[in-house]
């Protein structure tokens, strides 16, 4: 009877400590960005991507349609508990190149600096008409013809 009462009171209080850690709020750190020594190390109309890469390590992505830059990106994501990750703070260096590869600009954008992008929904309609399953069914009877058919195989792999 006492080592029952002792197990319970073991699972009871297990319980409450799991509970009490799933609320610790964790710092998530994700990519990274140069300082502002290493920046200053980028002498703009003289470097080129491959010594930027040099000073500063390969970057985190690129200009999207023509290469036109390096993108350093670090997020800093909060977790607390089960609630929805909350991004605290993000910062992204762009490193601008003109067309034959010499660095012209350095920009620093911070998390304040962006904007919201609403996301719309756009919904395709799918072309059928309003009836029920049968009538779709039934629709289809005496709609095939030999310009459907497959082609005859010629026997060979």
């Amino acid at each position: 009877m006492k080592t029952r009462k002792s197990v319970i009171k073991y699972a009871v209080m297990g319980a409450c400590v799991l509970s009490l850690a799933s609320c610790v709020q964790r710092y998530r750190n994700h990519g990274y960005v140069p300082s502002a020594d290493e920046l200053a190390s980028i002498t703009l109309g003289v470097d080129t991507r491959d010594t930027v890469e040099e000073t500063l390590g390969p970057p985190s992505a690129s200009g999207v349609l023509d290469g036109s830059g390096y993108l350093y990106v670090r997020s800093r994501v909060l977790h607390y508990g089960p609630r929805r990750p909350k991004v605290v703070d993000r910062q992204v260096v762009l490193v601008g190149f003109d067309g034959n590869g010499i660095a012209r600009n350095v920009e620093h954008y911070a998390l304040e600096d962006g904007k919201v992008v609403p996301l719309s929904r756009r919904i395709t309609d799918n072309g059928i008409e309003s009836g029920g399953l049968l009538r779709q069914l039934t629709s289809n009877i005496g709609n095939f013809g030999p310009s459907g058919a497959p082609a005859g195989s010629t026997g060979g792999f």
